[in-house]
């Protein structure tokens, strides 16, 4: 149900129009800043047989690895397998299709598809596995690989604030996938943690126009992880 003007007030009616087969382009980097409550409510509803883009997918049990245990993912388009182990094992047991892209390359690839670029050529992954079946062209003797632009039907993506228009600002590492991210869904949904009124966020601030934003949910309680914590041993 939506509440004013973006605001929708349950993340279940929010995402219920994803459908089986749908891709998602969906924000975060590791488990920061991923959009965990979106996904959750995914997870209930079932849908399936989905094609996800995203610098990783999370961890056993935890972010988009929800998803996975779940056999909801049919193709993952990913930089970054992780610690997943249940992303090795669909992998390898070819339950999972996995398309491996340089991060670099993911994150122009997310880009142009956000501001309606079909392709663009690289030199990342020439000569490699990354660059098999892909048109390649010389420029100035080097030669560069085509890449193609990603659009999702939807962007799942998490943003530390948001104005009831749509206007969202990230903190720190989030600012990282989120903001391409909100940028190639056909529907963007933004959850986050504090909806303001419009005009109170500083124009300057604003790293994703509302243009690009379809839907705002306030999440509540979220678990602000790290998927590998490391201290320094204390000197005997």
């Amino acid at each position: 149900m939506m509440g004013i003007g973006k605001v929708w007030n349950s993340f279940e009616e929010a995402i219920a129009d994803i459908k089986d087969g749908d891709t998602l382009v969906v924000g975060g980097f590791g488990l920061c800043g991923i959009p965990e409550k979106a996904i959750s409510a995914l997870e209930q509803q079932g849908t399936k047989d989905l094609t996800v883009v995203s610098n990783n997918c999370g961890v056993d049990n935890w972010g988009l690895g929800l998803l996975l245990a779940n056999k909801q993912i049919k193709k993952m388009i990913a930089s970054y397998v992780g610690e997943n182990k249940i992303f090795e094992q669909q992998f390898l047991s070819g339950e999972l299709e996995v398309e491996l892209t340089p991060q670099g390359t993911l994150a122009e690839r997310i880009r142009a598809g956000g501001a309606g670029i079909p392709g663009f050529y690289t030199a990342t992954g020439v000569g490699t596995p990354i660059a098999e079946g892909k048109e390649v062209k010389v420029f100035d003797g080097k030669e560069y690989i085509l890449e193609k632009g990603i659009v999702g039907e939807f962007a799942l993506v998490k943003a530390w604030k948001a104005d009831k228009l749509g206007n969202l600002v990230y903190r720190k590492t989030s600012r990282n996938f989120n903001p391409l991210a909100a940028m190639a869904g056909k529907i963007t949904i933004a959850e986050v943690e504090e909806i303001v009124e419009v005009g109170e966020l500083d124009p300057d601030h604003i790293h994703t126009p509302g243009v690009f934003v379809q839907r705002v949910l306030l999440g509540e309680n979220y678990e602000k992880r790290i998927e590998r914590l490391t201290v320094k041993k204390g000197e005997a």
